[in-house]
C-alpha cells in the first residue's frame, strides 16, 4: 500500500532511499489532536510535579529531597512535552541549535547536578544552588524560543549595571 501511495504521489524514487530514522519517524507520526493531548498531558504532569515539590519543601527532614526530585522531574516532563508538538528529532535539533546550545547544555547539566547533589553527594547547600541554577537556565532556555527577548533582557541588564 505504501508503494502505491508513493507511485501516485510522484515520490517513487524517494521512498526507496529513505533512512531508517525517516522510516521510523513516518511510522510513528501522531495526528495533530493526539499531539496536542500528549503535550497537554505531559505539561500538566510537569506542572503538578513542580507544584507538589514546592508544597513538599516544608516537610521536616525529607522535604528538601522531595522538592528536588519532584521539581526536577517536573522540569523534565515540561521539557519533554514540547516533543509532542514538533516531534523528538526536530525538538532535539532545535535544542542543539547554535542560539540554544549553551542554554540547553547548562539546563541539562543543572538537572543532572541537582540530582547528584541530592542523592550522591548529599550536600544540601550545593543541591539548592544547582536547583536555583536549574530554574534560571530553564527560564533562559524557554526565552530563547521568543524572538529578540533574550537580547532585550541583556540590554536591560546592561543599562541597569551602568
Amino acid at each position: 500500500m505504501d508503494k502505491l501511495k508513493s507511485v501516485l504521489s510522484g515520490e517513487e524514487g524517494r521512498s526507496d532511499n529513505r533512512t531508517i530514522l525517516e522510516a521510523a519517524n513516518e511510522a510513528s507520526t501522531l495526528g495533530w489532536g493526539t499531539r496536542v493531548k500528549g503535550f497537554i498531558g505531559c505539561f500538566v504532569v510537569g506542572v503538578v510535579c513542580t507544584v507538589l515539590g514546592v508544597c513538599l519543601l516544608f516537610l521536616p527532614r525529607i522535604g528538601l529531597i522531595l522538592f528536588i526530585v519532584f521539581y526536577t522531574f517536573g522540569n523534565i516532563c515540561s521539557l519533554c512535552s514540547t516533543m509532542f508538538l514538533m516531534g523528538p528529532v526536530k525538538q532535539l535539533k532545535r535544542m542543539c541549535d547554535k542560539t540554544r546550545a549553551l542554554a540547553t547544555t547548562i539546563m541539562i547539566t543543572c538537572l543532572v547536578l541537582t540530582l547528584c547533589g541530592a542523592f550522591w553527594w548529599k550536600n544540601f547547600g550545593l543541591t539548592l544552588l544547582f536547583c536555583i541554577l536549574q530554574v534560571l537556565s530553564f527560564a533562559w532556555y524557554g526565552l530563547s524560543y521568543i524572538p529578540f527577548v533574550r537580547d532585550a533582557i541583556m540590554r536591560m541588564v546592561a543599562i541597569c549595571m551602568k
